[in-house]
């Protein structure tokens, strides 16, 4: 079905992958001996790359946007960042939409306050303005932005849009600020990998399926990670585009940095149905392209898909999982209860009806992986005169747009729908973090959304409420559905694949989007709520620091959900000190008071006083050889974590963001399981420490003492000199930084980028 390849690859022509070992075979295919450095440049990723770098160097690239997205969870603290840093317009086209706290529903008046800051800022500085329950954020970009060849910056990880020809990626708000103050995205040349496809997928066979068949094979080992998937080969063009949007935003759950597509014909006439055909460009490898690794899918042989509990990469065939369906289920079991840590309790096995079906109670179709046209066309044929009863299982539609939505309703689809029993709602991103839909205590939800992490769909495992998602594609989920909510593959159905054209009208975008670009009015004034706050003054950093472990995380892999929840908390994402008193709150509810305690001293010091607490610890620090006369008070003082794989999953900056304003001036961990949480951790003046020889070694309370760190940053990064101070007792240890551009390493100087800014300027 999938296979990876153990080494690099050429594909010639187009069709016909060669392998590195049998390198020989490109001449005797096309006539040129092949030169992998050559090749190298013959993939569609390169041509974009390169088009878009400024550096003048192919491996340290700095690359220009043409355009870029941030939603209403996002775009308050990025227009904040950059008003602080000196931006006084939006040098290209910014898109702001509002289809994360778009219901307006939590914290009083506050997300709708959040919504009239962005479009003041986009009236103020030229900016795109998206109002709640138009578009979600993805959508809006595909139907209005992404082009061939063009790339797109995002504040939100499932920024992709390669099934359009566009090399798109999600990064943290600090990466957008610095394309709004003119800079520049660094990166070194990334690997490629092919994703060969072949074959056709069958009719019962949905985006969704193909997309947790890949995630699967290739998440667990790092295959992609910060690599572009280059989606080639014959088996493309048996897809629609619309189809390979559902399959391209999820290339995000396999860590890559970004993914393009081969285009073709039908991506011209997506294009042009959306008025854009100008933005179609014929994209394809050059006659020889020379690929880091390849993953081959026979698009014919992938079956209907689940990935249960509690990652994308969990993934079973639906057959496969009826097999062993108890010992599956007793496996994810005892999953939930590592997530849950005895706070709540969360059953699968009791879920299993007396005919052997899984009976699951809530059903979900929505965003920008399940709410676009052929997805939703689907469901509304496998449900057609369909009854999903009334028991506990229920059924909401979040078609992705209005354009979207209206065309569904003038074709009688949606009515399809309702009269089956099912709940539609407009656009809105609430299912995928934890906002929307959420179901009962003990409910397992089935999903055509991007992820199912723990505590995204909402559940609150510290007071004792649980709940989880497995995620599958629409046409198994209104299978599921016309079944009662017991779980049932789309292939039990013969109903797919008859899907009227779409036609597309624009006209409600017309009439409620702000469109300012190239026309900002500096006299404009933002309007402010009161939740929206500025960010608090970091100090850059000192010459030497102390540092005090205040929360050690030693599980395989640490998630921004964990890090700062989505969920409720959204709403004060434009609130730094408000938000940071739920960091870590799912994980290590200890966290904030340990790292206020770190803060405090820090502030003491900042004062000039030598906080007594610390006597013991100086003591110790004197009796480290070559340190004994070190002025304690020129020390500074801040908190840290452990981690050994922090940061998988969304690209908010303030899982960040939120341990810096409590206090913290590092992280510490065996890898960052992210380059979008590792780069924000460096946007906000926090060193990335790595430490690979062991968990031991640090527990909560200790200090870690980092002599002369200002003169590392100038130079070796790859062994750095520290100690661990537990009483009156030190070990040396040797951390690490895996390579920082000059820029980063300026900037946590600096102690966050809007201080490196403020001092350019």
């Amino acid at each position: 079905m999938i296979k990876l390849g153990e080494e690099g690859a050429f594909l010639v022509n187009g069709t016909e992958l060669v392998m590195q070992s049998d390198a020989g075979r490109v001449e005797q295919l096309c006539g040129t001996v092949a030169d992998k450095e050559s090749a190298r440049k013959g993939t569609i990723a390169y041509s974009i790359l390169s088009a878009h770098n400024t550096s003048g160097s192919e491996h340290q690239l700095k690359i220009k946007f043409d355009a870029m997205a941030s939603h209403d969870i996002t775009y308050v603290g990025i227009i904040q960042t950059a008003r602080a840093s000196g931006m006084t317009e939006f040098p290209l086209p910014y898109v702001l939409t509002c289809c994360h706290n778009s219901l307006c529903a939590v914290g009083g008046t506050i997300n709708d306050d959040d919504h009239l800051f962005g479009l003041s800022a986009a009236q103020k500085y030229g900016g795109i303005y998206v109002p709640p329950h138009i578009a979600v954020i993805h959508q809006f970009m595909r139907e209005n932005f992404a082009g061939c060849g063009k790339m797109i910056l995002g504040s939100d990880s499932h920024t992709r849009y390669g099934a359009l020809g566009c090399m798109a990626i999600g990064e943290g708000g600090g990466e957008l600020d610095k394309q709004l103050l003119g800079d520049t995205y660094d990166v070194a040349y990334p690997d490629v990998v092919a994703i060969y496809l072949t074959g056709k997928p069958a009719p019962y066979v949905g985006p969704m399926d193909i997309a947790l068949a890949v995630v699967g094979a290739v998440y667990k080992n790092g295959y992609v990670k910060n690599k572009v998937m280059e989606f080639v080969g014959p088996g493309v063009s048996s897809m629609p585009t619309d189809y390979r949007n559902g399959i391209d935003v999820m290339t995000t759950e396999t860590t890559c940095l970004s993914s393009v597509w081969q285009t073709d014909d039908d991506t011209r006439a997506w294009l042009a149905l959306h008025k854009r055909e100008n933005d179609f460009a014929e994209l394809k490898p050059e006659q020889v392209a020379y690929y880091d690794g390849v993953v081959q899918v026979d698009l014919s042989s992938i079956k209907p898909m689940i990935a249960l509990p509690f990652h994308p990469s969990n993934a079973y065939t639906i057959d496969g999982l009826y097999e062993n369906l108890h010992d599956i289920l007793a496996e994810t079991e005892r999953a939930a209860e590592k997530v849950a840590e005895g706070r709540a309790k969360f059953t699968l096995l009791d879920k299993i009806a007396s005919d052997g079906k899984l009976q699951v109670q809530q059903g979900v179709i929505a965003g920008c992986a399940g709410g676009t046209y052929s997805n939703i066309v689907e469901a509304a044929h496998a449900l057609e005169g369909a009854n999903i009863g009334n028991g506990e299982f229920y059924l909401s539609v979040y078609p992705s747009s209005q354009p979207v939505f209206v065309d569904l309703d003038r074709k009688g689809l949606l009515a399809d729908l309702m009269d089956a029993g099912a709940i539609v709602r407009t656009a809105f991103c609430g299912p995928c973090f934890g906002a929307g839909d959420t179901p009962a205590h003990n409910a397992l939800s089935i999903r055509h959304a991007t992820r199912n992490f723990p505590n995204r769909e909402g559940s609150k495992p510290q007071n004792g409420q649980m709940s989880a998602v497995a995620l599958m594609d629409a046409r198994s989920i209104a299978a599921t559905a016309a079944n009662g909510g017991k779980l049932t593959s789309a292939e039990t159905l013969d109903c797919w694949g008859d899907i009227p054209a779409y036609e597309y009208d624009d006209r409600s975008y017309e009439r409620r989007v702000f469109k300012g670009f190239g026309n900002a009015d500096a006299d404009h004034g933002l309007r402010y709520g009161p939740n929206i706050k500025d960010w608090p003054e970091q100090e850059p950093l000192s010459e030497d620091i102390l540092l005090r472990i205040v929360s050690k995380i030693e599980d395989e892999v640490t998630t921004t959900d964990e890090l700062i929840p989505s969920g409720e908390t959204s709403s004060f994402r434009s609130n730094p000190l408000g938000l940071a008193e739920f960091t870590l709150s799912r994980r290590d509810p200890g966290y904030v008071g340990r790292a206020k305690e770190v803060r405090e001293l820090e502030a003491a010091r900042d004062a000039g006083m030598t906080p007594s607490e610390l006597d013991g610890v100086y003591a110790t620090v004197h009796m480290i050889p070559g340190f004994e006369g070190i002025d304690e008070r020129e020390i500074e003082i801040g908190s840290t974590i452990y981690a050994r794989k922090p940061g998988d999953g969304s690209a908010r900056e303030q899982a960040a963001s939120c341990q810096r304003v409590l206090g913290a001036l590092a992280n510490i961990t065996e890898e960052y399981a992210t380059k979008r949480y590792r780069s924000n951790c460096i946007n906000w003046g926090m060193l990335p420490f790595q430490y690979s020889q062991g968990t031991d070694v640090f527990e909560i309370g200790d200090w870690v003492f980092v002599p002369g760190i200002r003169n590392v940053l100038d130079g070796d990064l790859s062994r750095i000199r520290a100690f661990v101070i537990k009483g009156t007792q030190f070990k040396e240890i040797e951390l690490a930084i895996a390579d920082m551009t000059a820029e980063e390493r300026e900037i946590v100087k600096a102690g966050c980028l809007i201080n490196y800014n403020r001092n350019r300027r």
